[in-house]
């Protein structure tokens, strides 16, 4: 009697598990790169306004945050009043005056002088490109 001979099967490469890892080391990497990227600026409590919309920041843009206390920070740098024109003009004429763009971040609880003195500022200075900052209003009511 005769007794056939085993048949050997080709090892099978498995990359299901391989693709598992791929996308979680993807994931990972991709997590890890968003936490890195930050807005440049002072940590304020925003205004909530129904209205708000978000806008994509670009090289030729900066950041001006009032301060509950009325510090003013022109990105990372706290300033003066007195060199807020020259940081200001500095921009104006490194980027062009159709290009400069201003945020403007101000804590709720900022005086409303402080920050229309800035605005006033921004605007003496030439600069119309100017974006209020403000959180989506989630709740649709109308704050105090």
């Amino acid at each position: 009697m005769r007794v056939a001979p085993p048949r050997r099967h080709r090892p099978r490469l498995e990359i299901i598990p391989f693709i598992d890892v791929m996308f979680f080391l993807l994931a990972t990497f991709m997590m890890v790169s968003l936490a890195m990227v930050k807005n440049p600026g002072v940590a304020v409590q925003l205004p909530k306004a129904q209205t708000a919309g978000s806008e994509e920041r670009k090289e030729q843009e900066v950041t001006l945050t009032v301060t509950e206390k009325g510090e003013v920070y022109f990105d990372h740098d706290r300033v003066s009043t007195a060199e807020l024109p020259g940081r200001l003009a500095a921009l104006k004429a490194q980027v062009g005056p159709d290009k400069a763009k201003v945020f403007l971040n101000s804590d709720r609880k900022a005086t409303f002088d402080n920050v229309v003195g800035v605005l006033d500022e921004i605007r003496k200075q030439g600069i119309t490109r100017i974006a209020i900052q403000t959180e989506k209003d989630e709740n649709n009511q109308k704050t105090p």
